[in-house]
């Protein structure tokens, strides 16, 4: 399969439905695809009675959704086993458990597929689709797969309205996407930090402002040495949510 084959099927998908029937298929990356699918075949010790996913993995939560939540890639033994973003390792544990703190998310917890949970106007993706040695994605490899997440806020387009993008990886992923999806990034391009925000314009006659917002990632290094702390998180997801219109309280101040 080529690199052409995310820019053919991406433009096709007139739903996120069909996105992700779409992107799960792909193998666009050679040393991605190498990656999942030997860990999947490893596997962890502890996970030795798992199915592994070892596939893309796909954006999760409502079509309709206001606000978007977008990473680095999947974990090599969180999402890339369990098929769901942030789903399986402790940055999920944190990330979930604050969205249902606000409100956002039907349960605290985030083990698989067949959990039950829910979120309410939130979708949760990654720039990456693929789970990369080392959580290190090449800059080909964002690239590649950037134009599935330039159709995923294309789509979103009619309701989409903040975006909390974790770490700086992740930050420069997202501009160039929403950039491509339909927005103007103000010059000079606005640097990573936490709790730096950007207005977006759309770049056509219609659509509406999306305001992204900056959020160290809930990497456990980042947690265990402080850098983000829940209430660090908790500040950034409630201001999101509230410019997006969810209904959150407005946050105080940080």
């Amino acid at each position: 399969m080529s690199t052409e084959y995310p820019v053919r099927a991406a433009a096709k998908a007139r739903t996120l439905t069909e996105l992700e029937t779409r992107l799960v298929r792909c193998r666009a990356c050679p040393r991605l695809v190498a990656w999942r699918e030997e860990t999947a075949l490893a596997k962890r010790p502890a996970f030795a009675d798992w199915e592994y996913w070892g596939r893309p993995v796909p954006g999760f939560g409502p079509a309709d959704a206001a606000m978007m939540i977008t990473g680095l890639a999947p974990a090599a033994h969180g999402a890339n086993r369990t098929g769901r973003m942030f789903t399986g390792d402790r940055a999920g544990d944190l990330l979930y458990a604050t969205l249902y703190d606000l409100g956002l998310a039907s349960q605290a917890t985030a083990t698989g597929l067949d959990d039950g949970l829910e979120l309410y106007g939130v979708r949760v993706t990654a720039p990456v689709h693929c789970a990369p040695p080392a959580n290190r994605p090449t800059t080909g490899e964002r690239d590649t797969c950037r134009v599935w997440l330039v159709r995923e806020a294309q789509l979103m387009q009619p309701t989409l309205r903040s975006v909390v993008v974790l770490g700086t990886f992740g930050w420069q992923a997202a501009l160039s996407a929403l950039e491509e999806a339909g927005w103007s990034v103000p010059p000079p391009r606005p640097a990573f930090g936490h709790g730096v925000r950007t207005t977006l314009t759309p770049a056509g006659p219609t659509g509406a402002e999306v305001t992204v917002f900056g959020c160290y990632h809930v990497s456990q290094r980042n947690v265990f040495t402080g850098r983000l702390t829940p209430a660090m998180l908790r500040q950034v997801l409630a201001e999101a949510a509230y410019t997006a219109g969810l209904p959150v309280e407005r946050p105080g101040p940080g």
